[in-house]
């Protein structure tokens, strides 16, 4: 992640609170050139995202207006919002024209913006347990009127259908004593399975390879590992085949922000889908992402299916954005200071790094709703 290139605003339409992280309605908000994304794209993800608002509405985790919001917003705004984006989408194409989304004029006439004010409190109470300097120095330094822009991305692997002495590391299937449980019945036997038996660093050394009721899926390095349980969903060419495995169950133990990821004790087993898949409460329910409009966040406290504009300076140019929060993490467990930019599947940090190298660490924020 780069320094931060600071945007100047010569006017701010909005006070700033002694509450911690704040929203405030924004009448005139500077909405720069709308590039970096297909309004194609947005659309889908508004509607694959829409489609869970509306079917699996017993979700309270992550389906209602936000617990943050103070009652300004119902789930109508929130689903009228991402069905304006397709319907515009559509119009647009239909008639043969330059896409809407596109128009900053569009977007300034046809929403509301809600300046998200960062949460710098507890970004620093994280960053004061942090033994990262790098991390650290990040938190400490987030703007009072911006928010955290991470990145994340889908990991490209190279690997083998068998163990060998390079790919020694598995991405493990759920194991077959949980085959048919839910989410709720395995918890109520956790202190019989498998899954909730042992450490990230465990199931390294070697503890599941001869146990008969665990299955590899594929064969990996370690660093790979590490990055895949990072990332959440790997990507890997097979006989000519993209196949993708992305994250099903965990061991139980909460993601700490505080240290590194190969530190971490939580682990993930996988299962393979047919694309890259975000939030979901079941496996079969879980949303299909695109890259370059998704964001994972907070989704317990903001709730699922905010539209969202970032905007930010890059190669000297002031541009803005727009993503669905769609996907979260164990990083955003009281997190309201971040959102998390899903860009594009890559082998590692150093392609990772030169394709996003001109994106800033904080930018700018508003949720929006249609009017």
């Amino acid at each position: 992640m780069q320094h931060l290139i600071y945007i100047l605003f010569p006017i701010l339409f909005f006070t700033f609170s002694l509450n911690a992280y704040e929203f405030v309605l924004e009448h005139k908000p500077e909405i720069n050139k709308l590039v970096d994304f297909k309004a194609s794209e947005l659309c889908e993800v508004s509607e694959n995202t829409q489609y869970y608002l509306n079917n699996i509405t017993e979700d309270k985790f992550a389906v209602h207006p936000g617990t943050v919001f103070d009652n300004k917003f119902s789930m109508n705004d929130i689903e009228n919002t991402l069905a304006f984006i397709c319907s515009t989408y559509r119009e647009d194409v239909r008639a043969k024209r330059k896409s809407r989304l596109h128009d900053t004029n569009f977007i300034k006439t046809h929403f509301d913006f809600y300046r998200w004010l960062p949460d710098k409190i507890a970004a620093q109470l994280i960053a004061d347990k942090s033994t990262n300097k790098v991390k650290n120095s990040l938190l400490n330094n987030i703007p009072k009127d911006k928010i955290f822009l991470t990145k994340y991305y889908t990991k490209l692997l190279d690997g083998s259908a068998l163990k060998t002495k390079e790919y020694n590391q598995a991405l493990y299937m759920l194991p077959a004593d949980e085959a048919g449980l839910s989410l709720e019945q395995a918890e109520i036997k956790k202190d019989k399975l498998i899954r909730y038996a042992y450490t990230r660093q465990e199931i390294i050394e070697g503890i599941l390879i001869d146990n008969q009721y665990v299955k590899p899926l594929i064969w990996i390095t370690e660093e790979a590992l590490h990055d895949v349980l990072l990332q959440g969903t790997g990507v890997v060419e097979v006989n000519g085949n993209i196949r993708y495995f992305n994250v099903h169950r965990n061991n139980g133990i909460a993601y700490d922000y505080a240290i590194g990821k190969r530190e971490q004790a939580r682990y993930w087993y996988f299962i393979e889908v047919p694309s890259i898949m975000g939030y979901g409460n079941k496996q079969e329910n879980k949303i299909a992402l695109r890259p370059q409009v998704t964001f994972a966040g907070n989704v317990r406290q903001l709730g699922l299916g905010k539209l969202f504009m970032v905007s930010y300076e890059r190669n000297n140019e002031k541009i803005s954005r727009m993503g669905v929060l769609a996907d979260q993490g164990g990083a955003f467990d009281g997190n309201l200071f971040q959102l998390d930019m899903l860009v594009n599947s890559y082998s590692g940090w150093s392609d990772y790094h030169q394709a996003n190298k001109h994106l800033p660490d904080y930018a700018a924020a508003w949720l929006m709703l249609v009017k």
